[in-house]
């Protein structure tokens, strides 16, 4: 797969998820593989030209995290511009521009969602950008404000005319937020109105039946995975041998599920220091405990680790408490099991089965 001057090894992509897709995330799920492009967390434009230490911290990177790029958020042209020029000097491979955030936050501004109701401004903002620098530019969208403005095959067509490299569309509008089906009906859409970029379908992608069927029913040119990897950090290698092969591989063990968060824990705490990465890491680990059967023990001792010697203790505890729900062979029994997570769900509801992924709360004041 091809986006703008770059030659990608995946057409399988990872979507901004506030709070979490961070630089030790990105580069957990990379060491697993089948992921090749990520993007940063919403970043506010004119935070960035301020050199705001928060910004800054959002558009963090090292050599092992690359191709790179970064989502902006903003709807002054201006500030859009300078932006993308500093992100260009400072070695990112694109600029993502948001258009698809529905928190009233950012689109009270005129930014995220609310840049889908005026096609003619936002196309000239995007212009401006995509003049100023060499990197790509994308945008990522919604099917529109709500369902009585379905503007993004309107909107794609106006930004692939005004030079952008590739379209990321969430199969929502602003109104459902992330509830409600995805429509990949709607996705198609944008994928017919455009005539050469590629589009790139998102939204309910969980496993990779989910990837294949967004894939051939929409004819996008790849798919972008948020909740999805944040619940299975293997999706991405899972996804790639699948429409390779039409295997599907095993399920990872507890102890390789282990290892992984290890691993993103020790990341966490390279790059943001014991104290915040602690800290920052407790809300993450309870979601890895989600796929480790029960974990009650677990999320209590986890939920206060200010330490590495905390996170170990709390680990070896757990360990020996999982003990009395597994035979002999150390394996879960079947009542015990985590349950299987399926193709395809909506937003977290009381009356929703086990296995259901929410939407992760991020930091939104740092939008």
């Amino acid at each position: 797969m091809r986006l703008g001057q770059y030659e990608l090894s995946s057409n399988l992509f990872l979507s901004p998820l506030a709070g979490y897709t961070n630089l030790p995330m990105r580069l957990t799920l990379r060491e697993l593989g089948g992921l090749d492009w990520a993007t940063t967390d919403l970043v506010n434009a004119r935070s960035l030209l301020e050199e705001n230490p928060r910004a800054l911290q959002l558009i963090q990177t090292s050599p092992a995290d690359r191709p790179l790029a970064v989502q902006l958020f903003g709807s002054v042209p201006a500030e859009m511009r300078a932006a993308a020029i500093q992100l260009e000097a400072r070695g990112l491979a694109s600029i993502d521009v948001n258009m698809g955030c529905p928190v009233r936050k950012v689109t009270k501004i005129g930014g995220g969602s609310a840049m889908m109701t005026e096609l003619i401004k936002t196309a000239d903002l995007v212009r401006g950008m995509v003049e100023a620098v060499k990197i790509p530019v994308t945008a990522k969208m919604r099917l529109g404000w709500d369902s009585e403005n379905i503007t993004a095959p309107d909107l794609a067509r106006a930004l692939e005319d005004a030079g952008v490299a590739a379209i990321f569309v969430h199969g929502r509008t602003r109104a459902q937020g992330f509830a409600g089906p995805v429509s990949l009906a709607g996705i198609r859409a944008v994928v017919e109105a455009v005539r050469h970029i590629p589009v790139i379908g998102n939204g309910d992608v969980t496993t990779p039946d989910a990837a294949k069927k967004m894939l051939d029913e929409t004819g996008c040119a790849g798919v972008s995975i948020g909740r999805g990897a944040f619940y299975n950090p293997w999706i991405f290698r899972q996804t790639q041998h699948y429409l390779r092969t039409g295997e599907l591989l095993l399920e990872p063990t507890f102890d390789e599920r282990m290892g992984v968060m290890g691993r993103h824990f020790d990341l966490m705490i390279e790059v943001f220091g014991e104290e915040l990465g602690c800290r920052m890491f407790r809300k993450i680990a309870a979601w890895y405990a989600r796929r480790f059967g029960p974990a009650v023990d677990f999320r209590r001792r986890v939920v206060a680790i200010r330490s590495r010697a905390d996170f170990s203790m709390a680990v070896a505890g757990y360990r020996a408490w999982r003990a009395q729900f597994c035979d002999e062979q150390g394996e879960l029994r079947p009542k015990f099991q985590p349950p299987k997570l399926v193709a395809s769900f909506l937003r977290t509801d009381p009356n929703q089965p086990a296995g259901i992924i929410p939407v992760p709360r991020g930091p939104i004041e740092r939008w």
